[in-house]
């Protein structure tokens, strides 16, 4: 069984997907503390415009208090006729816009409860067009909001007989990983070392690191091979 863990984050990039695709089991950790900082992509990512990216990103509420991804709400719903206002003028000419563009309005325009909420559903709207049949799960359905740290992450792994578990190489991931706990449990612990693909892309060089809607409307369903 391998498993990942990731926090739901808001259109996430290639590289999120890579390590579902490579997953059994993704777990979507909706009840870990979102993130008081500001450079984080909880709640936004970066769509293509002119030579560099802009960012798209969804106001919330509750941010500076300690509340879980799941508690966190938005400040209003202007934003979603907003962003779909943006990828409409920057993308509209991209060859698979249009099979894309409004199923995905919409999915986003649907009523959600939590920031997790919104973008848990956004990334199974994702998995699905991308023809990705990982199974997916969320971790308040596992693990209480007692455990904490890498001890949460152990108890994931235990209650669902994983015996590889893929986790970022970033200074995030490695920052918390103790490899000899994964050892000692007979956990093989793989580090996703992803290499960014280059793909068709509009306005100007291509530049990496944007949100899937950038792949999907300009590769359509060769969007799956180039992750």
């Amino acid at each position: 069984m391998i498993l990942s863990i990731h926090q739901p984050n808001y259109l996430p990039w290639l590289g999120f997907f890579d390590k579902i695709k490579q997953s059994d089991i993704f777990v979507i950790f909706d009840n870990v503390q979102y993130p008081r900082g500001k450079n984080h992509f909880s709640n936004r990512n970066k769509i293509k415009i002119p030579n560099k990216g802009k960012w798209l990103t969804v106001p919330v509420a509750g941010k500076s208090e300690i509340k879980n991804f799941n508690e966190i709400g938005f400040k209003n719903d202007t934003w979603k006729e907003e962003h779909l206002r943006l990828l409409k003028v920057f993308y509209e000419k991209a060859p698979y816009f249009k099979d894309y563009y409004e199923e995905f309005s919409i999915e986003l325009k649907k009523e959600y409860n939590n920031l997790s909420d919104l973008s848990t559903n956004l990334i199974r709207y994702f998995l699905r067009v991308l023809d990705i049949d990982t199974e997916i799960m969320l971790s308040s359905d596992i693990v209480g909001d007692s455990i904490t740290g890498e001890d949460r992450v152990m108890k994931i792994l235990f209650e669902l007989n994983a015996r590889k578990y893929i986790t970022g190489s970033g200074p995030g991931s490695k920052r918390y990983i103790d490899e000899n706990k994964f050892k000692e449990n007979n956990i093989e612990l793989i580090w996703q070392e992803y290499k960014h693909p280059t793909y068709n892309q509009l306005h100007g060089d291509f530049i990496p690191y944007m949100n899937i809607l950038d792949l999907l409307f300009n590769e359509g369903t060769k969007s799956k091979g180039v992750i």
